[in-house]
């Protein structure tokens, strides 16, 4: 039976519709639609699936949230299909299918196990506990291989809907979609409009109400306006290791915390390919060389033996963090103080990489100011992995400035926390990394061809 929803699409609305796959990430500024676009979203699925035992939630922070926003207009558009009923007291939407739509607040997810769902709208997931996916409304979807769409504002990059991004991102099995749709590109708010509410917000929070900067939440970023730019430009994505080319290697060495690694390549052209990044802490330098060896080791291959199972790198598996991929490296770059000789040994942490096999060079020791200015000319010619770079993109997005206490304004010097160890590597690299001499290129001659005479010989030097 034909049903007609009384709902035109705008364009980009209608391109989420036909182009959004089993799990989908819907960035959107604020006043694009996308309550409208999702909870048409379900109703269309509701009534194609046909099913009477086909369940569906709305789900929101809080259930008066959800309430507020979505059910004027669930009554509204799936009310224009004859034979739907409405139970206000649960606030669930029942179709002539049979098949049921009921709007939920994550406040006590708890109550909600057991429940099956064949399609899921998280709206502002930013605002959730990880757990909620993780452990309530993904578990649901499994049996009935059910959808599910993760739609809101970015607030920053320690939540649940950049995780959803980022994964939307890395993905490579054509299971997830995401799209970004900020004000200054869709045209649905007016000019005038947008130039009064930029007037009336800081910028911070404009960029990220309207324009979907994940950036803007992190107060004092260094990198997050470039890795930004990189993600709208396509350069956070899949990035194969190119095996013709060398994988260079860029060191942050904690004594008593992390230790952070970039994996990089460098193409002929400039571009720099980010392929991998590995972090762990309370490990010596031979842990690092058993991770080198094993990621050396041809593509595909497994080596799990003696690596300590608590450490996985950041990257959330371990398995794959220790499967071959068919390096082959090198130069490997470490900061300038690796030198300095311990106390309790007498040996410098220099002599005991060679003693494992790599073969540092060193950072310039420039001021932290220089350094910092290096990754950001740098940032524009970066390509970053969006899988095996997860971890250490997120802790480049949040490195930032210190902020002085009780007061609005910066204090000297970025903030020392977890985002430190991968913005420190980033930095020995860009400030490190010299192409490789070409032996079989010789020494070159030097020459002059002048005359001062206006004669045509030439002397040469």
């Amino acid at each position: 039976m034909l049903h007609v929803i009384p709902y035109i699409p705008r364009p980009l609305q209608w391109r989420f519709h036909e182009e959004r796959t089993r799990f989908c990430v819907l960035l959107c500024h604020r006043r694009f639609g996308k309550t409208v676009a999702a909870v048409n979203d379900l109703i269309r699925q509701a009534l194609v699936s046909g099913r009477e035992d086909w369940r569906a939630a709305y789900a929101a922070p809080f259930l008066g949230q959800a309430k507020a926003v979505a059910w004027d207009y669930c009554k509204r558009f799936a009310g224009a299909v004859p034979g739907t009923r409405f139970l206000e007291s649960e606030l669930a939407c029942i179709l002539p299918t049979g098949a049921r739509i009921r709007l939920l607040g994550t406040e006590n997810a708890q109550a909600l196990r057991g429940l099956y769902l064949d399609d899921l709208v998280l709206d502002e997931p930013a605002d959730m506990p990880r757990q909620v996916w993780t452990q309530i409304f993904r578990p649901m979807l499994a049996d009935r291989q059910g959808r599910a769409l993760f739609c809101g504002t970015p607030q920053g990059t320690d939540n649940l809907l950049y995780d959803a991004w980022e994964q939307a991102g890395a993905d490579s099995s054509g299971l997830w979609s995401r799209f970004r749709f900020p004000a200054s590109q869709t045209g649905y708010l007016p000019a005038q409009e947008l130039a009064a509410a930029r007037r009336a917000m800081d910028e911070a929070e404009y960029l990220q109400e309207f324009e979907c900067s994940f950036a803007a939440a992190v107060r004092g970023s260094y990198y997050a306006p470039l890795l930004d730019a990189a993600d709208r430009e396509g350069r956070i994505r899949t990035v194969p290791h190119a095996p013709e080319l060398p994988v260079h290697t860029a060191w942050d060495l904690g004594m008593d915390d992390a230790t952070a690694i970039w994996f990089f390549q460098v193409e002929p052209s400039g571009q720099w390919r980010f392929v991998d990044y590995y972090e762990a802490s309370g490990e010596g330098l031979a842990h690092y060389a058993h991770v080198l060896a094993r990621k050396a080791r041809p593509a595909g291959q497994q080596a799990l033996e003696d690596i300590p199972a608590q450490q996985d790198g950041q990257n959330g598996l371990m398995n794959r963090n220790f499967t071959g991929r068919g390096f082959s490296y090198g130069l490997h770059i470490a900061p300038h103080d690796i030198r300095v000789r311990e106390l309790g040994t007498g040996q410098s942490r220099w002599e005991s990489a060679a003693q494992l096999g790599i073969r540092f060079t060193l950072a310039p020791a420039l001021s932290l100011a220089d350094g910092i200015d290096a990754v950001r000319r740098h940032l524009p010619r970066c390509w970053f992995d969006a899988d095996f770079c997860t971890a250490g993109v997120k802790a480049l997005r949040s490195y930032r400035r210190q902020w002085r206490a009780g007061q609005q304004t910066a204090g000297s010097g970025p903030l020392h926390d977890w985002a430190s160890h991968a913005a420190d590597a980033l930095r020995y690299a860009a400030t490190g990394f010299r192409p490789p001499q070409d032996p079989a290129a010789g020494k070159r001659k030097a020459r002059t061809h002048y005359n001062v005479f206006g004669g045509t010989d030439a002397f040469s030097l």
